[in-house]
């Protein structure tokens, strides 16, 4: 159901329920749990990528499931619905989004910290249309990524919108042509684990915060990173190499 790689210090993370849309169900939401595990663990990967298989990124969660009265299992203890939604974790991810990305699917997309899509793409919480409220933490991110007014057109029509206006309103950062955006992805995390890996995720866990905490908190959380930060073997490598006027060798310690 769910399909771990790593390469290139990157790991993608595939949904594979093409048939049913990649809904997510029970499998679903356990395989991506185990495979953020995976990312989290791996001191050898340092960035992920989510996407789907198919020409749907995720519909959302499985009605078939909910209607049965299974809906306890899309979500996980420490994920939330889908394994990811409320889960904590240090590593950057990324959504590759080469498709509709509808309800939960969307809350997934908004759950990431950066987004490559296609202009194939559609972006919407139509759960109004079915009597559902959008459960998995759309309704608070979605107002925080386009701000208020426009996500609550979103939120009270249920009307989906296409990638191309997703990206204008600051949703997607890097807008590619149909099938490219799992390649699109991989140039975007490749940019990222370039960089000194335990920099990127102390930063990455201060601006997640930027728009929930205070200042004065902001200001404590910022200096506790660049404490944590200094005391890495990295901190040591990045400015000896750039004296030394050549590319750094990160080590991840």
């Amino acid at each position: 159901m769910v399909d771990y790689l790593v390469a290139n210090r990157v790991a993608v993370i595939t949904i594979g329920r093409p048939e049913a849309r990649n809904a997510v169900d029970g499998a679903v939401a356990t395989g991506i749990e185990n495979a953020i595990d995976r990312m989290e663990a791996d001191p050898e990967c340092w960035a992920g990528i989510l996407t789907g298989d198919g020409p749907v990124f995720c519909a959302g969660a499985d009605l078939k499931a909910i209607a049965s009265g299974h809906a306890a299992g899309l979500r996980t203890e420490r994920g939330g619905f889908a394994g990811l939604v409320s889960r904590e974790r240090a590593k950057p991810l990324i959504a590759a989004v080469d498709g509709p990305a509808l309800a939960g699917g969307f809350e997934m997309v908004l759950a990431c910290d950066l987004v490559v899509a296609s202009r194939r793409a559609v972006f919407g919480l139509p759960e109004v249309k079915r009597s559902l409220v959008a459960a998995g933490g759309g309704l608070f991110r979605l107002p925080r990524t386009v701000g208020p007014k426009v996500a609550m057109e979103l939120i009270l029509t249920g009307d989906p919108i296409a990638a191309e206006l997703a990206y204008e309103l600051g949703l997607v950062n890097i807008l590619v042509d149909p099938g490219e955006a799992l390649e699109g992805a991989r140039s975007l995390a490749a940019r990222i684990v370039a960089n000194a890996p335990h920099a990127v995720w102390a930063s990455r866990s201060v601006a997640a915060q930027a728009m929930s905490e205070d200042d004065v908190t902001l200001w404590r959380l910022t200096a506790d990173a660049f404490a944590k930060v200094g005391k890495t073997d990295d901190f040591v490598e990045g400015p000896r190499a750039f004296i030394e006027k050549r590319p750094a060798k990160w080590q991840g310690r």
